[in-house]
């Protein structure tokens, strides 16, 4: 009995010394697995930072290919933790520009985002599409992160887009940023710089003249000249009559005119970034060849519509089959840097084998539908 008690406390003995050894190496292991999550800030794809520009688009010279630069006008925080500060510097290159005109006073444009910019020069650059002729992954048609602002602005306007003028950045992708980096930067951020910013608009109003009356110049007046002097005649003569004298007309005024007033030239309304009033419908066409779900819900293989409303960047998603709804989802819309060559379905697999529904892209069209929640 005393030695089965001695082997058991000896093996209590050995087991708490192999797991004092062991505990620092598998806490050490813990940390350096927890490490990365907090030495990293992921913004989701789908988030929208707003922008006010620091530099104006000029109408006349304004062209797809420019360069356009910006910086964050309200903070960016993902759960609780400061991501983007106000004040952030973001670069971006102008791909459309549809000018305004007589009978459509507005201006659409849609810009690609190339870099940002941290206070403490911290720079992260957001991947666009690969080089021509290259083979992309699957994603790589995805423009990292984009806006497509709608401007009310006449064609008398000198600017499209003034100074400080807000636009929204849709982020399409994932942003990771160091976090160590983006803390130094929140602390030399400077939010103050925006309200210094003046208005690039060469144009000044005119004010109306009241130019000048007419001058007159009185003529001279008339004389009435004298009446017959009549001499009565003796009896059985006539009357003599010696001629009056006739008046004389006179002069009328000389007017000489004045000048007429000008009228007072306004500037245009300046240009207001505002939403398209022009809601567009899709309706699109797709297959599965498999079981797919999404969001949890099932799909069987078949073929299906789509339909949802405006260009994001979140919409409602409703898919049919043979006019019935099957489910209703919210999906990301995404801009392409080119047209689909076709109708391509991604899928992804689970753990447990099971496919998930990730995007559908559609022929001929430079949107997708993304069915994630943005962080992968």
């Amino acid at each position: 009995m005393r030695r089965l008690t001695l082997a058991l406390l000896l093996s209590a003995l050995s087991a708490a010394s192999l797991m004092a050894f062991l505990l620092p190496d598998l806490q050490g292991q813990t940390q350096a697995r927890s490490i990365p999550s907090k030495s990293r800030i992921v913004v989701p794809a789908g988030t929208t930072l707003l922008l006010a520009l620091t530099e104006p688009i000029f109408a006349k010279s304004a062209k797809a290919g420019d360069s356009l630069y910006a910086e964050t006008a309200f903070p960016v925080a993902v759960n609780n933790q400061s991501a983007i500060p106000p004040g952030t510097y973001v670069q971006g290159q102008i791909d459309t520009l549809t000018r305004p005109g007589w009978f459509s006073p507005h201006a659409q444009f849609q810009i690609h985002f190339t870099k940002i910019i941290f206070a403490n020069g911290y720079t992260v650059e957001l991947v666009g599409p690969p080089a021509e002729g290259a083979l992309p992954p699957p994603a790589s048609d995805v423009i990292a992160a984009v806006a497509t602002p709608y401007v009310l602005v006449s064609s008398a306007n000198d600017v499209l887009l003034d100074n400080s003028a807000q636009i929204e950045m849709v982020l399409q992708v994932p942003l990771r940023l160091n976090a160590a980096k983006v803390a130094a930067a929140v602390r030399q951020s400077n939010s103050g710089l925006l309200a210094r910013i003046q208005s690039a608009t060469r144009c000044r109003p005119i004010p109306a003249t009241p130019g000048t009356p007419d001058t007159v110049i009185p003529g001279t007046p008339g004389t009435p000249g004298t009446p017959p002097t009549v001499i009565p005649g003796g009896p059985g003569m006539p009357d003599t009559v010696i001629p009056g004298t006739p008046g004389t007309p006179g002069t009328p005024d000389t007017v000489i005119p004045g000048t007429p007033g000008t009228p007072a030239v306004p500037c245009p309304a300046a240009p207001v970034v505002t939403s398209n009033p022009k809601v567009q419908n899709h309706s699109q066409s797709f297959q599965v060849t498999a079981p797919v779900q999404v969001f949890g819900k099932p799909l069987p293989a078949g073929n299906y519509q789509v339909t949802w409303k405006g260009s994001g960047p979140w919409a409602q998603a409703d898919i049919f089959q043979n006019g019935n709804l099957v489910l209703g989802v919210r999906a990301r819309v995404v801009l392409l840097s080119k047209a689909s060559p076709g109708d391509m379905p991604e899928t992804r697999a689970g753990p447990d084998g099971s496919l998930s529904l990730r995007s559908l892209r559609f022929s001929g069209q430079n949107l997708a539908l993304y069915f994630d929640q943005g962080a992968d």
